[in-house]
C-alpha cells in the first residue's frame, strides 16, 4: 500500500498549476522535479487543501513505496494495456531531455522550436502566438482561415488568449514531419484550394451594407410565461410615427445563425427600405438549443400560447404596440429550421399573421422528437405531416438540397392548398438574373385570389435563394426570395385571405 505523502500531493498540484500557466513542457519537467524531491514552485497550494479520505491506495497503480531521486512520470502509471487486434495506438513525441545545467528550476520557459525558418523573428521574442510575427511567424494558418471566409475569434486577432496561453507550450510546432505529411496526404489540389480560398462550398464574406441614413437596427428583447428572446428590428428610414401604418415582416433564421447574419445574407432589410415595411428578427438562444435551432421538432413548441410560438407571437404584438403597424399586413418567413417553425406559428395564429414565406422548411406535425425530425429532413415526413389550415404561403425550395428533403416542400405547398378551391396552377419557368433556373407555380382560388406560390430551384442546394454573400446559407444567383415574399404578402393583403372550407 502507498504512503500517502501531503507533500509530494502539493508538488503535483503546483505543477499541474504550472501546465496552466507555463505549458505542458514546462510543466512535465516540474513534476518529474517534484517526483525526484525538488523544491515545488510557488503556487496558491497549501498541503491542508489535500484531502485524505479522497486518496484511495487501490487507485494508485504499481507505485512503490517511495521514489526514488530522478524518478518520472511513467513511475506513476499502469503498464499499457496491449493495443486491440486492427487498432494502431497514436504515439505522441516525447519532450526533449533537459542538459545539464540548463535553467529548469527558476521558471525558465523551456527553449521552443520555431513554427517557420525565420530565426530572426523568433529571436526578437515573435511567436506563432503572440501576434508579432503576424503571417511570418505562422504562414498559411490565419490567411487560409480567411480566404475560406472563417474568421478567427477576436482574442485571437491580437495573439494568445489569456485562457489559452497554456498552449504556449506548442509553439515548438507540429510534431516532425506531421506538416508535410498533410500536405503530402491532401487530396489532389485541395492545397492550392486552401491557399486560393476556393474551398467546395465555401467562398469569401463581404461586407454588409451600411445602414441607410435615419434607418435604425435595434436590439430588444420579449419575455412571457413561456419564456425570453432577444430580437432586432429594422426600422427604415422613411418610417414615421405620425405616418400611415407600415407593413411587419418577422424573419426566423435557421441553425447556427443569428439576426445580423441572417439580415445580411437575406437582405431583407434593403428591401425594407424600399417597401417601407419593418422587419423583426427573433434570435433563437443556445440555452434553449445548442446549434440555435428553432425547436420545430418539439411538441412542446408546437402548440399555441406555449413554448416558442407563443413567444415569437409575443415579440410581433410587441413590435405593433410599439410602432404604427398595419395589423392587416403582418407575415413571418424563415429558413429551414426558421421556416419549419415559420409554417407552425402562422398555423397557430392566423388571427395575427396574414401570410407565410418558407424557405426549404418542413410541415406542421412532420416530427416530435429529434429521431423523426432527421428522418423527415432526409425522407420527408410520413403522411406528409399533419395538414392544417394555414394563411396563405410562399414557398421557395432548391431540389437539390440535401438537408432539408425538397418533397418537405411540396408538403409544405400541399397545406396551404388544403381545404380550398384551388384550379389548375399558373406556371412560369424562366431563369434569374444570378444564373439558377427556376419554376414557379401560381395557386388561386376559384374567385382569383392567391393562396400559394410554390418557387422550385433548379440545382438549388440549402440556402437563401438571391441571397448576399454577406451572411451563411445563400445562393446568389437564385431569384430574389425576399423580393418575391414580400410583394406575396402585399399581394394576399390587397386581394384578402380565402378562408379554407
Amino acid at each position: 500500500m502507498m504512503k500517502f505523502d501531503a507533500q509530494l500531493m502539493a508538488r503535483l498540484q503546483a505543477a499541474t498549476q504550472l501546465m496552466m500557466k507555463d505549458g505542458p513542457v514546462a510543466a512535465t519537467a516540474a513534476i518529474q522535479r517534484a517526483l525526484a524531491g525538488g523544491e515545488a514552485p510557488a503556487a496558491d497550494v497549501h498541503t491542508e487543501n489535500v484531502h485524505t479520505e479522497n486518496v484511495r491506495a487501490d487507485n494508485v497503480h504499481a507505485a512503490p513505496a517511495a521514489h526514488p531521486p530522478g524518478a518520472t512520470m511513467k513511475d506513476l502509471n499502469a503498464p499499457p494495456e496491449p493495443a486491440r487486434a486492427g487498432t494502431a495506438p497514436r504515439m505522441r513525441k516525447a519532450a526533449p531531455k533537459r542538459a545539464a545545467g540548463s535553467p529548469s528550476s527558476a521558471g525558465a520557459k523551456p527553449e521552443a522550436k520555431p513554427y517557420t525558418a525565420n530565426a530572426s523573428a523568433q529571436a526578437a521574442g515573435d511567436t506563432p502566438f503572440n501576434g508579432k510575427g503576424g503571417a511570418t511567424a505562422m504562414p498559411g494558418i490565419a490567411e487560409l482561415l480567411a480566404k475560406a471566409g472563417i474568421a478567427l475569434p477576436e482574442g485571437f486577432k491580437g495573439g494568445m488568449p489569456d485562457g489559452l496561453k497554456g498552449l504556449q507550450g506548442l509553439q515548438g510546432g507540429l510534431p516532425e514531419g506531421l506538416l508535410d505529411g498533410l500536405q503530402n496526404g491532401l487530396p489532389e489540389g485541395l492545397l492550392e484550394k486552401l491557399k486560393s480560398g476556393k474551398l467546395p462550398g465555401a467562398r469569401k464574406r463581404t461586407p454588409a451594407a451600411p445602414l441607410p441614413e435615419g434607418a435604425r437596427f435595434d436590439s430588444a428583447s420579449f419575455t412571457c410565461q413561456a419564456g425570453t428572446r432577444g430580437y432586432k428590428l429594422y426600422v427604415p428610414s422613411n418610417y414615421k410615427e405620425t405616418g400611415a401604418p407600415v407593413p411587419l415582416v418577422v424573419m426566423l433564421h435557421g441553425c447556427t445563425q443569428d439576426p445580423d447574419d441572417f439580415a445580411a445574407g437575406t437582405r431583407m432589410n434593403a428591401v425594407a427600405e424600399e417597401t417601407g415595411c419593418i422587419v423583426a428578427y427573433p434570435c433563437q438562444s443556445m440555452q434553449a438549443n445548442s446549434s440555435k435551432c428553432w425547436n420545430w421538432f418539439s411538441a412542446a413548441d408546437q402548440q399555441r400560447d406555449r413554448g416558442e410560438p407563443a413567444i415569437i407571437a409575443g415579440i410581433a404584438r410587441q413590435v405593433m404596440a410599439d410602432h404604427r403597424i398595419d395589423p392587416a399586413r403582418v407575415s413571418i418567413a424563415g429558413l429551414s429550421a426558421g421556416g419549419a417553425m415559420a409554417v407552425i406559428v402562422a398555423a397557430l395564429y392566423p388571427d395575427l399573421f396574414n401570410a407565410a414565406g418558407v424557405h426549404s422548411g418542413l410541415p406542421i406535425g412532420s416530427a416530435s422528437d429529434l429521431p423523426s425530425a432527421l428522418q423527415a429532413m432526409q425522407q420527408g415526413a410520413k403522411g406528409g405531416g399533419q395538414p392544417v389550415s394555414s394563411p396563405p404561403l410562399i414557398v421557395f425550395h432548391g431540389d437539390k438540397d440535401h438537408t432539408v428533403n425538397p418533397k418537405n416542400g411540396t408538403d409544405v405547398l400541399q397545406h396551404g392548398l388544403a381545404g380550398h378551391d384551388a384550379g389548375s396552377p399558373e406556371v412560369e419557368r424562366t431563369k434569374a438574373p444570378g444564373g439558377r433556373k427556376y419554376t414557379r407555380s401560381i395557386h388561386r382560388h376559384a374567385d382569383g385570389r392567391v393562396l400559394a406560390e410554390h418557387w422550385e430551384l433548379h440545382g438549388g442546394g440549402h440556402a437563401w435563394a438571391g441571397g448576399s454573400a454577406s451572411g451563411s446559407y445563400t445562393d446568389p444567383t437564385g431569384p430574389d426570395a425576399s423580393r418575391a415574399m414580400v410583394q406575396f404578402f402585399e399581394s394576399v393583403a390587397k386581394t384578402g385571405t380565402v378562408q379554407a372550407a
